[in-house]
């Protein structure tokens, strides 16, 4: 019987050194650990086990929240709260979505705002920056729009985009403007909202330094960023009950005595002797 000739690829692996095939065996082994840690462990890994129903809570944080906008459809109120629970424990504040750019209103704002405040959570309003319209008249139309009380956290600016059109200095300065102007009507220092990489690409001037931080990190057991921060969104992946899909998970890096204190009109509230200790 005549045997067939093995073909040229054959040939040549036949041909390879003993050396070859160790480094051939050691990147299959490496591009394995590397896809092994990047669905299972790193940040993709964090995600897909969340979808799936294994949310990772920060350690060491008892004080927990979500953030809302129409994105969540209508909200089962009273199930969120008898129910809502965030590593077994109460949800304790709500950030719900308010404006965007100069002309846009949230469609749900309206009802969240005043259902959140009706079931008892400590709620907040945000605002989405927008690169399209200028930074004072974003400003006007949230004070237009949002009517913050006693008990209520500082308005919040979410900022993730620059302008091409703008140099980083005038980024820099148009956000201040919003803050300013808002801070001058509320009488409170508003809350900057943004990814960490971004607050340490074109926010890290001194003058931001005054304002709390939000900080959006999701799928990480810790936070990165070396400032000071006052609200960590973790996740984008939450459930819970009474909301249909997902929803952002965070937490207040303090205790609920002192996300109280934060709040508009807490002087009146406990006091001024209080209040300063």
């Amino acid at each position: 019987m005549r045997h067939r000739r093995p073909n040229v690829f054959v040939r040549l692996l036949q041909r390879l050194p003993g050396w070859a095939w160790w480094i051939g065996g050691l990147s299959v082994v490496a591009v394995y650990v590397y896809f092994f840690y990047y669905i299972f462990v790193g940040p993709f890994g964090f995600r897909w086990r969340a979808l799936y129903g294994e949310v990772s809570y920060p350690d060491g944080y008892e004080i927990h929240g979500i953030d809302i906008s129409h994105h969540q459809g209508r909200i089962d109120w009273k199930t969120l709260r008898d129910k809502g629970l965030i590593n077994e424990t109460p949800i304790r504040f709500i950030m719900i979505k308010a404006t965007e750019g100069a002309s846009r209103v949230d469609q749900n704002f309206k009802d969240n705002f005043h259902q959140a405040r009706e079931y008892g959570f400590t709620r907040g309003a945000y605002h989405f920056y927008s690169v399209y319209s200028p930074a004072d008249k974003q400003a006007q139309f949230f004070i237009k729009n949002v009517k913050l009380e006693n008990g209520d956290l500082p308005p919040v600016l979410d900022v993730e985009h620059k302008p091409k059109n703008q140099t980083d200095e005038q980024f820099a300065a148009s956000v201040l403007q919003w803050l300013d102007i808002v801070e001058q009507h509320y009488g409170v220092k508003p809350i900057v909202y943004t990814y960490y990489k971004f607050k340490t690409r074109y926010l890290n001037d001194s003058a931001f330094d005054s304002y709390p931080y939000w900080i959006a990190h999701y799928y990480v057991d810790e936070v990165e960023y070396d400032g000071p921060w006052k609200f960590w969104q973790h996740t984008d992946a939450g459930r819970l009950p009474g909301i249909k899909g997902q929803v952002d998970f965070n937490i207040y890096n303090g205790s609920y005595y002192d996300l109280r204190k934060m709040t508009i009109g807490a002087r009146e509230q406990i006091g001024e002797e209080a209040y300063a200790d």
